[in-house]
């Protein structure tokens, strides 16, 4: 019982007045805490029980060299985040398939986008974390000059290469269309079927009867394909300008129309099929089925294009 008294007193002396109601509750005589006998546990316990819980420093001074602050969760894993339309700088000459890598934690100057870096102070047991942008160009499987023909591409291949390249063992692949009349999905890469994925996409939105386009359907006009009154704000404007477009020359405002091409119905399709797709990687492979395939569907075809590839894991 000594033992426990002088405790209790320790930590009854180095305690705030947010326990002063201990003292009333126990008698001390010439220093020493006495208690009666039977209550002698349960004031104990009541004791501990109050100074762990009002009274932290108290406990500190006993328990030293025990800490009394609350103790910082570990810091979640801050991955770097760099999208957008401009190349990061420091970027490594190497690449799969002639495509240049650029590791996500430095943008260039044009790039307004904040850059978080990883941590590396304790080593995960999923591995190294990383984060890696690539801004990948896929060749057009079609000949001749654009016509707003619609082809659909496998970017599968491109895909694996870059995860090999990468020694990410788990994580997820974030591929995004870097046009607005191309689209990213998932489904099989079979030819005939890629003809009828053309031919179900005109019929839900037809080209323009102004368009060049073999499938151009009489009687069907959109707002946008009306280049003559465009841009028609000053939003609009400002934004052909910021893409090089001195607009406010007459000459150069004709050179901006007479380039646009009268493909509002590839805007509308790229809208429906959506522009990005997110691939779980587990042991170093996507997981997607037998016959699945990641696509890119180019509804204003023939070019060649880009997508943005972003590869978010562990090694």
């Amino acid at each position: 019982r000594g033992g426990h008294d002088s405790m209790i007193a320790s930590m009854i002396s180095a305690c705030p007045q947010s326990c002063t109601t201990i003292h009333k509750t126990i008698n001390t005589r010439r220093g020493r805490i006495k208690m009666n006998p039977p209550a002698n546990a349960t004031m104990f316990i009541i004791a501990v029980v109050v100074l762990f819980t009002f009274c932290t420093e108290g406990v500190a001074a006993v328990f030293h060299p025990l800490k009394c602050t609350r103790q910082k969760k570990p810091t979640s894993l801050a991955l770097p985040l760099a999208f957008g339309s401009h190349q990061p700088t420091a970027c490594s000459e190497s690449g799969v398939d002639g495509v240049r890598p650029a590791t996500c934690t430095s943008l260039s100057a044009a790039t307004s986008s904040s850059t978080q870096t990883i941590s590396t102070e304790a080593s995960s047991p999923l591995g190294k974390p990383i984060c890696i942008y690539h801004q990948v160009t896929i060749p057009t499987s079609q000949t001749g000059p654009p016509r707003q023909a619609i082809s659909v591409e496998d970017l599968t291949p491109h895909l694996n290469a870059l995860l090999v390249d990468s020694g990410m063992r788990s994580g997820v692949i974030n591929v995004i269309s870097r046009h607005t009349t191309t689209a990213i999905t998932i489904n099989e890469r079979e030819s005939r079927l890629a003809e009828d994925m053309a031919e179900y996409f005109l019929s839900l939105a037809p080209p323009d009867e102004r368009s060049s386009a073999a499938t151009a359907k009489e009687g069907t006009r959109y707002y946008h394909n009306d280049i003559d009154q465009r841009p028609d704000s000053p939003e609009e404007a400002q934004r052909c300008r910021d893409n090089g477009w001195d607009i406010d020359n007459e000459e150069r405002l004709q050179a901006w129309r007479d380039q646009e091409p009268i493909n509002a119905h590839s805007h509308l399709l790229s809208m429906l099929l959506g522009s990005s797709e997110s691939i779980p990687v587990v042991e170093r492979s996507m997981v997607i089925g037998q016959w699945q395939s990641v696509l890119l569907v180019d509804l204003d075809g023939p070019r060649e294009r880009t997508v943005g590839v972003q590869l978010i894991g562990y090694q």
